[in-house]
C-alpha cells in the first residue's frame, strides 16, 4: 500500500514544502496538491518538483471546467517535464458552488465532460494532430462557430511520457464507473470500507469490465486524517466539523454530492438533519450530529492497534494508496508519523 499526503489549502505554503521533504525521506509516496478557490495547484505543484527527488506529485484536483481540455494536457505535460516524470493528474468536477460561483461557468454534464478531457489529453500527450468531435468539445471549432481559421495542432514539445497517470475524483455511481473505465486511479471522498463495497461495486465492475488492460489495475486512493497514541482519540473531534461541512454545506438541497453519500452509507436521517441544521446557521449543532461511527471509522486516529486494524480494513476493501494527513503538533513528529505508518501499511 502506497501512503500519500495532501497539502493544506491555505498559509505556510513555502513552511510545509519543508516539511515535505523530510516527509519524502520517511517513505511518502506521492502529494496531492488540492485547488478549490485557494492559489492555483500548479504554481504550487512546480515549486514542490524543484525541491524534491522522488515522491510523485498530484494535483488533488483540478477541476474540469476551470481549464480547456488542451490546457489540462498541456499543464500536465509541462509538469511531468519539470518533475522528471513524477506528475499525476487528478482530475474532477468539483461542485456548482465552485464552477458556478467562482469560476462563473456552468456546471453541465459532469460525467460526459470527464470521459471527453480524459480522452482528448492522451491525443495530446501522444502528439496526434488535435481532432475531436464530441458532445461538450469539439477541435478544431466547427465552421460556423468562430473564424474559421482554426486548424488540427500538435503538441510542440515531446512529452516525458505519452501517458501520464490520470486519477479521477468521484462518487456518484456514473462518475466511478467512468474513472474505472477510463483512470488510472480512483479517488472517492470519506471512505468507509465497511460500506464501500454496497455503495461503489456495483459501478466499479461496470468500468472495470469496459477497462483497457493496458491501463493496469486501479489505484484506489482513500483519504483519513492520522494520529496514533492512546490518548489522541480526541483528534477526531477536530474532524468532525469537516464532515458536517460537506455533508451539510456543500451544495443547495438536493445538489449535495456529499450529503448523498452519507445517505448511501445509510445514514439518511443524520444527513437530513446535518443538512437542516448547518443551511440554518446552526454549525456546531450540525457538527453534533455527525454519526460516531462515521467519524471513527474514516479517521486513523488511536491506538496503534486500532489504526492497523484499519489499515487492513481498507486494504481488504481494495483500498492500494492511503492519503493521510497527519495530526501532531511539531514537523518531527508529522514525519514521525509518516514513517509509523508506513511500516504499519508495509
Amino acid at each position: 500500500m502506497r501512503i500519500g499526503m495532501a497539502l493544506g489549502y491555505a498559509g505556510g505554503f513555502k513552511e510545509t514544502v519543508a516539511e515535505l521533504v523530510d516527509h519524502e525521506k520517511a517513505g511518502l509516496d506521492i502529494v496531492f496538491v488540492p485547488e478549490a478557490y485557494t492559489f492555483d495547484a500548479v504554481s504550487q505543484m512546480g515549486y514542490i518538483a524543484a525541491v524534491t527527488e522522488r515522491v510523485r506529485i498530484a494535483s488533488g484536483i483540478l477541476p474540469i471546467y476551470s481549464r480547456t481540455p488542451a490546457l489540462l494536457a498541456m499543464t500536465a505535460a509541462g509538469m511531468d517535464y519539470v518533475s522528471e516524470g513524477r506528475f499525476v493528474l487528478g482530475l474532477g468536477t468539483s461542485g456548482p458552488q465552485v464552477i458556478e460561483g467562482f469560476h462563473g461557468v456552468p456546471y453541465t454534464a459532469p460525467v460526459g465532460r470527464t470521459r471527453e478531457v480524459i480522452e482528448i489529453c492522451r491525443k495530446v500527450w501522444r502528439r496526434e494532430r488535435l481532432e475531436y468531435e464530441g458532445r461538450h468539445y469539439t477541435l478544431p471549432l466547427p465552421e460556423g462557430a468562430g473564424t474559421g481559421l482554426g486548424k488540427p495542432l500538435k503538441l510542440i514539445n515531446h512529452p516525458v511520457r505519452d501517458r501520464i497517470p490520470v486519477v479521477v475524483a468521484a462518487i456518484g455511481p456514473k462518475n466511478v464507473a467512468l474513472a474505472a473505465e477510463l483512470a488510472e486511479g480512483w479517488q472517492p471522498i470519506f471512505y468507509l470500507p465497511e460500506r464501500a463495497g454496497a455503495v461503489w461495486d456495483g459501478p466499479l465492475a461496470e468500468g472495470r469490465a469496459r477497462r483497457d488492460p493496458e491501463l493496469g489495475p486501479l489505484d484506489v486512493i482513500a483519504q483519513a486524517p492520522l494520529a496514533i497514541g492512546d490518548d489522541v482519540a480526541g483528534l477526531r473531534e477536530f474532524v468532525r466539523p469537516v464532515l458536517a461541512l460537506y455533508i451539510g454545506g456543500m451544495g443547495a438541497r438536493g445538489r449535495n454530492f456529499y450529503n448523498d453519500l452519507a445517505r448511501r452509507y445509510g445514514y439518511e436521517r443524520e444527513a437530513e438533519r446535518i443538512q437542516d441544521l448547518y443551511l440554518a446557521g446552526k454549525k456546531d449543532e450540525a457538527a453534533a450530529q455527525v454519526p460516531a461511527e462515521l467519524l471513527e471509522k474514516t479517521c486513523l486516529i488511536g491506538p496503534e492497534g486500532f489504526v492497523r486494524d484499519r489499515i487492513q480494513a481498507l486494504r481488504e476493501s481494495g483500498v492500494t494508496t492511503l492519503n493521510v494527513t497527519p495530526l501532531a503538533d511539531t514537523p518531527g513528529e508529522r514525519v514521525k508519523l509518516i514513517e509509523r505508518v508506513r511500516a504499519l501499511a508495509s
